[in-house]
């Protein structure tokens, strides 16, 4: 350890027992993409004893303009994002305990994910996670460190249960709808300041050094060189329903039967079916063939085509359809091919 990480204990703020801390320190990363990819790398480097990742993708090429973890031939053989991304931090640092999770996140997924673990990392890229990372943070008593990024511009900021106001309470002064990387595009270096900022905090709260924790949410466009810090603790409403006294954390309210969402900033259907229906990669290769579909098998899922649209199905039974954006006939497709 001396050696390895010499220089950073050589920091004051860390020294030989931050390290320590960092050694034995679990940290839950929802979300490997551009943010997820760069933080991991950050925190691994940085000596983090554990790390989860969840995410329910996998590479493409327009991911590798930004997400520093993966390679063209990830992109090209279609391999899911926290396979790739455990396979190159091993190779950075073979101690690591690394734990993928290729899913979609919801409540009680994310509750058990987060039972020891000391941090949430936030690296989505939509209000309905960090709503769900939100409640589960304030329930179990663990913090999160928010970032996003689109264009030039990136947001970071520290959620401390029984200490800072919570993300529900900012939604008044939030937008309704975010631009995304799919519909406003981003640069790397937006990606690599949120990041880099976020990791900061994370190191600051896993070595005890919570005092120097941003007090204030920090937002900045590199472009233009602008940035702006802003208190939020006056925005903490006693009636909130994830922080105040009698909380009820809404977004981990169960949800009954097939989910059908659009993914955030792209013509993609995700269909998560209900708990009691067993789709596999068998099946859906089964019902490809039925219905003389083109399709190829991996290791993680099935790709198929129908009518215009292209579909993975992974083993788990989680479905995404490509091209499409109306849930209605997402719902109608799903159906039609497997009842």
């Amino acid at each position: 350890m001396d050696k390895r990480y010499s220089r950073q204990m050589l920091f004051t703020p860390i020294g030989q027992s931050g390290q320590e801390k960092l050694a034995t320190s679990h940290i839950v990363m929802v979300g490997c993409g551009a943010l997820g990819t760069a933080i991991s790398e950050l925190l691994i480097r940085a000596g983090v004893g554990k790390l989860t990742i969840a995410d329910r993708d996998y590479v493409e090429m327009s991911n590798l303009q930004r997400q520093q973890l993966f390679t063209e031939k990830d992109a090209q053989e279609g391999v899911p994002k926290v396979i790739a991304a455990k396979k190159r931090l091993e190779m950075i640092r073979q101690d690591a305990e690394i734990v993928t999770v290729l899913d979609h996140v919801d409540g009680p997924l994310l509750e058990h994910l987060v039972k020891d673990a000391d941090l949430i990392m936030d690296a989505t890229d939509n209000f309905e996670t960090r709503l769900l990372i939100n409640d589960v943070a304030w329930k179990q008593q663990i913090p999160w460190i928010h970032g996003a990024c689109v264009g030039s511009t990136g947001v970071v900021f520290p959620f401390i249960p029984g200490k800072t106001a919570c993300f529900r309470c900012l939604l008044p002064v939030l937008p309704a709808v975010n631009q995304t990387c799919d519909t406003a595009g981003i640069i790397a270096p937006t990606v690599q300041i949120v990041a880099a900022t976020q990791s900061a905090e994370a190191l600051k709260w896993l070595t005890g050094n919570t005092k120097t924790m941003r007090k204030k949410l920090y937002h900045f466009d590199v472009w233009n060189n602008t940035f702006v810090e802003a208190g939020i603790s006056r925005m903490k409403h006693e009636s909130c329903p994830t922080c105040s006294e009698k909380p009820t954390y809404p977004a981990l309210l169960k949800q009954e039967g097939t989910n059908y969402a659009v993914l955030c900033g792209r013509d993609t259907i995700q269909v998560v079916p209900d708990s009691n229906r067993n789709i596999t990669i068998a099946d859906g290769e089964k019902m490809a063939k039925r219905l003389k579909l083109s399709y190829r098998v991996t290791d993680f899922f099935i790709e198929f085509h129908v009518e215009k649209y292209r579909c993975i199905l992974f083993q788990n039974g989680r479905l995404l359809i490509h091209g499409l954006k109306d849930i209605t006939k997402g719902r109608k497709l799903y159906h039609q091919l497997f009842g």
